[in-house]
C-alpha cells in the first residue's frame, strides 16, 4: 500500500512539475536565457539550465537549493513553492528589477566567470532587487515565501520601477500573440520542428515548439514589459534539435514605436469607438509584408503584423500586437 501511494503521488508531481516547466517564460534558463532548463532552484522558484545550475550550487543550499526536474524527487510542498512563485518571469521582476546600465545578464553561450558574477549578484547579494524587498540570507533558508506571496506577485507584475539614475524604468507593457507561421524553412531531413524567440531588452521569452510541421499553428500570448528606453522587438525562428544546438529559421525585427506612439496620443483606448488610430508603413528596411495597421478595438490598442522572416530562404509570420499600459 505504502509503496503504491508513493509512485502515486510522485506521478502527480512529475505532471505538476511539466505543466510548470511547460509555461512560455520556463522553457528558457531564468539566468542566462538557454533553451530547455532541467534544472530548477526550488526555494528561489526558478527553472535554470546545467551551466547556471552549477553556479547555484556553489552559492550553497542556504541560498538556492538544486534540484534535477528529471532526475530527483520533489515533495508536493517544493512544488506547491514553485507555483507559488510563478515562473521565471515572475521571479525575475524581482530579481532583476533594477539592473544597471552597462551590467549586461549573460546569454547561453557566457563563461563560467560571467555567470558566476550575475548569478552572485542577482541571488546572494541581492544587487538588482529593490532595497526595501532585499532580506537576510545568514546561515538558513531565506523567506521567499513572504516575497513571492500570490497577492503581492500580482501587484508588483504591472508596476514601474522607481525612478533611479542607471536604473530601468518600464511604462508599459506588450501582449504578443504569436498566430501562425506559413511556409517555414526546412531544418530536418523534411520539416522542422519550429517555435519563437521574442526579445526587448533583456528580457526573453518563447513560444512552444510545434513538432513536424512548416505551417504552424501557436496562437500562443506572450508578455513583455516595456522600457523607458525602449528598441525594436526582435523575433527569432528556431528549429528544435534533441542532441544539438537548435537551427535558425529566420529572424524579424518589429518597430513599436508607432504602436505606443498611437496610444499614447490617444490616451484611454475605451473612450472611442473601434477606429485606426495608426500605420507602420511597409518599406526596404523592414520586414513588413504589407502596411501593419494600428486600431482600437473594443477598448483596445491592438496591432496586425505580417512579417516576411529574414536571412532565410523562405518563411512568413503573422503575430497580433496589443498594448497594455500600467495603469491597467
Amino acid at each position: 500500500m505504502n509503496g503504491t501511494m508513493i509512485t502515486k503521488t510522485t506521478s502527480v508531481n512529475r505532471r505538476r512539475l511539466r505543466n510548470l516547466l511547460n509555461k512560455s517564460d520556463n522553457r528558457i534558463c531564468a539566468d542566462c536565457g538557454a533553451p530547455d532548463p532541467k534544472w530548477a532552484s526550488s526555494n528561489i522558484g526558478v527553472f535554470i539550465c546545467l551551466k547556471c545550475c552549477g553556479v547555484h550550487r556553489s552559492l550553497g543550499t542556504h541560498i538556492s537549493k538544486v534540484l534535477s526536474v528529471t532526475l530527483d524527487e520533489w515533495s508536493n510542498e517544493q512544488i506547491d513553492a514553485m507555483s507559488e512563485v510563478g515562473g521565471n518571469s515572475a521571479a525575475n521582476a524581482i530579481y532583476e528589477a533594477h539592473i544597471p546600465e552597462g551590467f549586461s545578464k549573460p546569454g547561453p553561450d557566457a563563461g563560467i566567470e560571467e555567470r558566476k558574477r550575475f548569478i552572485r549578484s542577482k541571488y546572494e547579494l541581492q544587487e538588482f532587487m529593490k532595497s526595501s524587498l532585499r532580506i537576510s540570507t545568514g546561515k538558513s533558508s531565506p523567506s521567499f515565501k513572504l516575497i513571492f506571496s500570490s497577492k503581492f506577485m500580482d501587484s508588483f507584475r504591472i508596476k514601474p520601477t522607481d525612478d533611479e539614475d542607471g536604473m530601468v524604468e518600464f511604462i508599459g507593457l506588450l501582449k504578443v500573440t504569436v498566430v501562425k507561421g506559413t511556409n517555414l524553412a526546412i531544418r530536418d531531413m523534411m520539416t522542422s520542428d519550429p517555435y519563437v524567440v521574442l526579445t526587448l531588452g533583456q528580457q526573453t521569452i518563447q513560444t512552444a515548439v510545434i513538432p513536424s510541421n512548416l505551417n504552424p499553428v501557436w496562437d500562443e500570448d506572450l508578455m513583455l514589459s516595456v522600457p523607458n528606453n525602449y528598441g525594436p522587438l526582435k523575433l527569432e525562428v528556431y528549429d528544435h534539435d534533441m542532441f544539438s544546438a537548435d537551427d535558425i529559421m529566420g529572424e524579424a525585427q518589429i518597430d513599436i514605436q508607432p504602436l505606443i506612439s498611437a496610444a499614447m496620443a490617444y490616451g484611454d483606448p475605451e473612450m472611442f469607438g473601434n477606429m485606426q488610430i495608426g500605420k507602420w508603413l511597409k518599406s526596404d528596411d523592414n520586414a513588413l509584408i504589407e502596411d501593419s495597421i494600428i486600431n482600437i478595438i473594443d477598448g483596445k490598442v491592438k496591432q496586425d503584423v505580417q512579417l516576411k522572416l529574414q536571412n532565410v530562404e523562405c518563411g512568413e509570420l503573422h503575430l497580433e500586437v496589443e498594448w497594455l499600459p500600467l495603469d491597467q
